[in-house]
Parts: structure tokens; sequence; C-alpha cells
């Protein structure tokens, strides 16, 4: 399968490029804006990975809507009107997107959504999530997924409940709610907690990325996977089945 990376010169990028070559997939266009990369695929691509910037999605994915090709989005922090791009793309072909393709991770989402039902809203949750120092969205698309899916064990709605950090005089923390603050420094590929806080004991979850790679194996297998599917959106769990 024949495939262009787009972001190729991020960190994401080369990742996917150094671990594509024992999978079965060709990387034949590598696209970015920065110089001596692809201004974007020619003909002949078969899939696209996207790993760049939000506001460069839309095109992106239009275009693959226009070729007939599977493509698969890690990028975040995309704003309503890109991800209504995305939507409309996604009529016309298959479109993989997630906060993240570690298999870590996306059991992680599983044992939460669990949690979260088992024990009831007397638990307080908390999310905390640490990057690295240069990325650019928070909280990251990881810790949304997460509330989400704790959200989803509770049946309630997530927006309805949720709070981003905290400051001032804020009161008393009021029952449902769920928390998502975020941390930055350093060289940290991505660490994740979720705490349910009770009264008599407290339950941790966590995940923590060692290498960008068990990000990076996940998309191709996830775009691989894409390959032949009818058009709509599907995520990991998809791919791995949970769904």
């Amino acid at each position: 399968m024949k495939i262009a990376i787009v972001g190729a010169a991020g960190r994401m990028g080369k990742k996917l490029i150094e671990l594509a070559a024992g999978t079965g997939l060709d990387v034949v266009s590598k696209v970015d804006v920065a110089e001596g990369y692809d201004a974007t695929w020619g003909e002949g691509v078969e899939g696209v990975i996207d790993f760049s910037f939000h506001a460069a999605v839309p095109a992106s994915v239009a275009k693959a809507a226009e070729e007939g090709i599977p493509y698969l989005i890690g990028t975040t922090g995309l704003t309503p009107e890109e991800q209504k791009a995305v939507d409309e793309a996604a009529k016309k072909i298959p479109v993989v997107q997630s906060g993240n393709y570690s298999l870590g991770v996306n059991l992680l989402l599983e044992l939460v959504r669990k949690a979260a039902s088992v024990l009831g809203p007397s638990y307080d949750i908390e999310i905390a999530e640490m990057h690295h120092r240069h990325k650019k969205d928070a909280p990251s698309g990881t810790a949304l997924m997460l509330a989400k899916s704790a959200a989803s064990g509770r049946g309630v709605d997530f927006a309805g409940k949720a709070v981003y950090g905290r400051c001032g005089e804020t009161g008393e923390r009021p029952e449902g709610e769920i928390a998502v603050h975020a941390l930055r420094g350093g060289s940290v590929v991505g660490d994740h907690t979720v705490i349910f806080a009770g009264d008599l004991e407290r339950v941790e979850l966590v995940h923590k990325a060692q290498d960008r790679a068990a990000f990076a194996a996940g998309a191709l297998k996830a775009l691989a996977w894409a390959k032949g599917r009818p058009a709509g959106i599907y995520t990991m769990r998809d791919v791995l089945g949970f769904s």
C-alpha cells in the first residue's frame, strides 16, 4: 500500500517513516511545509496519515475525499469548522480519527469506561496529562478521550460536566464533575492519569508512553485496516474490535 505522510517533518512524521518500512506500507510522499518536503502528495497514493497542524487538515482531507483514498487523522485540536470538513469527507471515504493510536491507551479508555460505570458518581474523577514543552494544544486529545470515556461509563454528557483546571475561589467540588488538567515540560512523550477519588479509597489508572513508536505503530496498523472499508468515521475501538 502506497501512502503519504502529512506532517512528515514533525516528531511523529519521522517516526512513522522510520517504522513503515517493516509493515508493508510504502511511504511514497512526505508532505510538510518545511524545506525539502513535498507540498502535497501526487498520483498513486493509496492512503494518507496526517499528523500535521489542525488548520491544515480540511484541505488535505478534502483532497483525499476527491481521490477516494482512506485518511487517518492523528492531529488534535480541530475547531468545529475543521471537524465539519472531516465529517463531510467521511461521507465519501473511510476516515480513522483518534487522539491516540497506542494499544495501551485504547485499552485504558475501556478500563476508564468500566471503572466509571462500576464506581459511580460518589467517586470524583480527575484527569491529569503531561507532555513535552513543544506541544501546542491543551488539554491533549487523549485526555479528552479519557474524560469522554468516563462520562460514557456514567451515562452523562461530558460537555455538561467538564471543567478544565481550577483557579481562584472555586468553591466546593460539585458531585459529578469531570476535571481535566494539562501539564507541560521537558521532553515527556505523554503521561495520562485518571483518578477516581472516593471517601474511603482512591483508584488510579495510569498510562505512560516511553516512545512515540507506540503511537506510530498503531497509526500504521489503523491505516492498513481502513483500506477497503466503507465511508465513515472510525476510531481505534473499531480497529481493535472493541466496538
